[in-house]
């Protein structure tokens, strides 16, 4: 039996139209439906509940890990930032971006 209203999008075309959108720097509600990649507000609602599951949070630390067991990473010009930090004067980050809220 079928599921009422519209067929969920896939997360690959989410990711691309979220990855178009941060790369091009259009609002979400401008994201062309034509690309195929769902409506903005689609990819906005799926980026923001990646970013609350801590979808980000687990790839960067496994890229981390691959790339330091490959021997990739420069550790020499490693430089602590404080963008991890949460902070009350702390500018806005791709989470801050996407939900309009700050820190948590």
């Amino acid at each position: 039996m079928k599921t009422p209203g519209p067929r969920p999008v896939p997360d690959e075309q989410c990711l691309q139209g979220i990855l178009y959108v941060l790369y091009t720097g259009i609002g979400w509600e401008d994201l062309p439906q034509e690309l195929g990649f769902g409506s903005g507000m689609t990819c906005w609602r799926r980026i923001k509940r990646w970013i609350n599951a801590g979808v980000f949070d687990d790839l960067h630390r496994i890229l981390l890990a691959q790339l330091n067991a490959a021997n990739e990473i420069d550790w020499s010009r490693a430089v602590i930032g404080g963008s991890h930090i949460d902070t009350k004067k702390r500018p806005y980050g791709l989470r801050e971006a996407v939900t309009g809220v700050r820190g948590s």
